[in-house]
């Protein structure tokens, strides 16, 4: 297949070199140079534009930070709507929220391409190794022309429905989910703390016990090492994704209580300087509140 990946931050990199590990014909581009070299030296493309990326290619996949440099790749003037191929499809495979998600399945359609939502879920070694989990939602046949791609990204691909918004709302969901469990882990933390007790301990307690999850093993072992600086997720972009849960929330009338104190802790994280260290630092929010830092 002629595919085309745009955003090679360390995502995108990862997602493009299964790519092209799997001998697919590959260009890439991003928006600040420098980052295609390794991806240049097994065989990929690097193009100057969008347009370029998206000359006669099948799928153009984007992996993007938030919903503006979404919306620029791809309804800006020679984004991806004005110049991938009748008939291609754009799969956004980024968190993005459920009001771009539903503008880009309209704005594609109505230039004769496909909108395929295929946000994942995984830190940057699972895009690398290829264990990401896949929430793909769109047409069945879009679907169906995806799969080759799906099956070298992702250990799984969890198919949503026809909707792409579908998964939009699966992804942000299971970052919520996923935020409640960190912010969790982080007030057990500070409680056992406050009793001498070490977190490595709760650690072991928690992870040979009831919670013996990845989420539970990672970021629990990130908060006892306290290595946030050790990042596969930001605090900034957490906050980015809690935005995009809250206002899902509103566009469904479905109240979300603890999105609201997720957000307000990692506003408190941002603020203290940790904006660009691994979210797991909400554990040291939590700390602060808690006197013990």
């Amino acid at each position: 297949m002629k595919i085309g990946v745009i955003g090679l931050g360390r995502m995108g990199r990862g997602i493009a070199g299964r790519v092209l590990g799997a001998g697919h014909d590959l260009a890439v581009y991003n928006r600040t140079s420098g980052k295609d070299a390794d991806l240049v030296a097994a065989g990929a493309r690097s193009v100057a534009s969008i347009a370029q990326a998206c000359e006669r290619r099948d799928v153009v996949v984007t992996m993007l930070a938030d919903d503006a440099a979404l919306d620029a790749v791809a309804l800006g003037a020679g984004g991806v709507r004005d110049s991938l191929p009748v008939g291609a499809i754009h799969m956004v495979m980024g968190t993005h929220g459920v009001g771009i998600v539903r503008a880009l399945t309209a704005a594609h359609a109505a230039a004769g391409q496909t909108l395929v939502a295929a946000p994942v879920l995984g830190r940057p070694d699972a895009a690398a190794s290829g264990q990401l989990g896949i929430v793909a939602a769109g047409p069945a046949e879009a679907l169906q022309r995806c799969k080759p791609l799906f099956d070298v990204i992702g250990r799984r691909t969890f198919e949503a429905g026809a909707s792409p918004d579908a998964a939009t709302s699966i992804k942000l969901a299971n970052n919520f989910m996923l935020g409640c469990a960190v912010q969790a882990m982080g007030e057990a933390y500070s409680l056992v703390r406050r009793f001498g007790v070490a977190p490595q301990v709760l650690h072991d307690v928690m992870t040979e016990g009831l919670f013996s999850a990845p989420a539970y093993k990672v970021y629990g072992k990130i908060m006892a090492d306290e290595a946030y600086d050790n990042v596969g997720f930001t605090t900034r972009l957490a906050l980015k994704d809690m935005s995009l849960v809250l206002a899902a929330g509103d566009m469904a009338r479905v109240p979300l209580p603890s999105a609201s104190l997720l957000r307000d802790r990692l506003l408190g994280a941002i603020a203290h300087g940790d904006a660009e260290r691994d979210w797991a630092v909400l554990a040291r929010e939590q700390a602060r509140t808690a006197g013990l830092e």
